[in-house]
């Protein structure tokens, strides 16, 4: 369905489920999903959640893409510590190409370097415009961890807007269609019992 055919309801539906609202809460692990957009406000945002204490040890998860040498998550961890986080608080995964590799791999790396089971909590680092499909993913990939989420918004606008931006707007809208295609593949679990809202 167009933008245009859709109501301001709509529009709210959609961005309810597709970025839900969710209070950060403190966690024995953060993990950032890799990115190679907006880079500067994920670092930023995890500086800031470390700096205040949300998690001791923080996961980034991102192999390589695009022409670049380097894994998202040394792209990311070379920055975080020049922001101050100790290289010792960072654990890097570098081969994961999606989201589900970002969980299982990642997972797999947490697991080689601290007991597992004691990892009870987790707050995940993500684009908003992905929000639930990270949380998701996790349910689907590594169930157990009460989640949390810190979504980064780095568009530009106030994610009430989101339909307003080009590229937001077709990255949410990406989402919402292909949230239920993943789901009925079985690459996620849903957060909360719900059913994608029909539109």
């Amino acid at each position: 369905m167009s933008q245009t055919a859709m109501s301001s309801d709509d529009l709210r539906r959609i961005a309810d489920y597709v970025m839900p609202a969710m209070a950060v809460r403190p966690s024995d692990l953060g993990f950032l999903f890799g990115t190679r957009h907006g880079v500067p406000e994920f670092c930023q945002a995890a500086h800031g959640l470390w700096a205040r204490g949300m998690f001791g040890r923080l996961l980034i998860s991102g192999g390589r893409t695009g022409s670049s040498p380097l894994a998202e998550a040394d792209l990311i961890a070379e920055q975080l510590v020049r922001l101050g986080m100790p290289a010792s608080a960072l654990i890097l995964e570098t081969a994961a190409m999606n989201t589900g590799e970002n969980v299982r791999f990642g997972r797999a790396r947490v697991a080689e370097t601290t007991d597992l089971a004691a990892v009870r909590s987790v707050l995940v680092i993500g684009k908003i415009c992905s929000a639930r499909r990270y949380l998701m993913t996790m349910r689907r990939h590594w169930p157990g961890p009460t989640l949390s989420i810190s979504p980064v918004n780095y568009f530009g606008v106030p994610a009430e807007r989101w339909h307003e931006h080009d590229e937001f707007r077709a990255r949410v809208l990406g989402e919402f269609d292909k949230i239920p295609r993943y789901l009925a593949a079985g690459f996620l679990e849903e957060i909360d019992g719900s059913a994608p809202p029909g539109i």
